[in-house]
């Protein structure tokens, strides 16, 4: 069934409209779910299943679905099409996350940098969906232009790689910007010795200011002494721009 007579349904029954861009065709979900990896057996988290077109796909490659659906009109009607779907109704930046074999999802993109920073603390492999220039930024090596504090916050936890290219036309209704789906594999977990916290709080307050160097972004917090020791220990030239540091110079920070 089209998503567009899918939410006509829908919508006469709630009385209201969902304002969401749901995937069009079992053949686009399907390569997803392929180029994913998701296995027969496995335990797999969806958030935001929608209409429940990925959620089948899933159910057809074998895995068994937990989903977590904000909208209470669309979690009602998921096991409708996704027969044996265990399903929570919640906000998935607040609901206790299942313990899973992996993650697969395309997440509402007005959440999505805070909500994949959140998944990745299962630890499992991942197939997301962001918007096209989010996911340039989670796959930007150092020195690139799109290269930043959500680039190192992820790579230093998972290794990440474009695995899937959607344009507009793919959704319904159709949005104006182009998805890429991206893969996560989890790293061994190293963050220089202190914890999560600390290690993102230094990484944004060192790209808080691109065009200023470390030396200058870090002696606004720390001032310039302080911040000049720092960055002499950590064997990192104060002169360099945040942009140019990788994942091992941000742990030696």
């Amino acid at each position: 069934m089209h998503p567009a007579t899918r939410l006509r349904e829908l919508e006469a029954r709630a009385r209201r409209r969902f304002g969401q861009n749901f995937l069009v065709g079992e053949g686009i979900a399907e390569m997803i779910v392929a180029r994913a990896g998701a296995r027969p057996g496995e335990r797999v988290l969806e958030i935001g299943p929608g209409l429940g077109v990925l959620t089948v796909a899933l159910q057809r490659a074998g895995a068994r679905v937990v989903a977590i659906e904000l909208d209470r009109d669309l979690a009602a009607a998921l096991p409708e099409v996704a027969p044996g779907v265990e399903l929570v109704q919640g906000d998935a930046m607040r609901v206790p996350l299942p313990s899973v074999d992996r993650v697969v999802a395309n997440l509402p993109y007005n959440v999505a940098s805070p909500l994949c920073l959140r998944l990745l603390e299962l630890r499992v492999p991942m197939a997301l969906m962001f918007q096209r220039e989010v996911a340039d930024r989670l796959v930007a090596p150092p020195g690139s232009r799109t290269y930043g504090s959500l680039s190192v916050q992820v790579q230093v936890r998972a290794e990440v790689s474009r695995l899937v290219s959607l344009a507009p036309g793919c959704f319904h209704p159709a949005p104006k910007v182009h998805s890429t789906v991206v893969g996560f594999e989890p790293r061994v977990v190293d963050f220089g010795g202190v914890d999560p916290t600390a290690f993102d709080r230094a990484v944004r307050l060192g790209f808080s200011a691109r065009r200023k160097t470390l030396l200058n972004a870090f002696s606004s917090a720390l001032g310039r002494t302080e911040a000049l020791s720092l960055l002499t220990a950590s064997n990192v030239d104060p002169g360099l721009r945040a942009e140019a540091i990788d994942i091992a110079g941000w742990r030696r920070i």
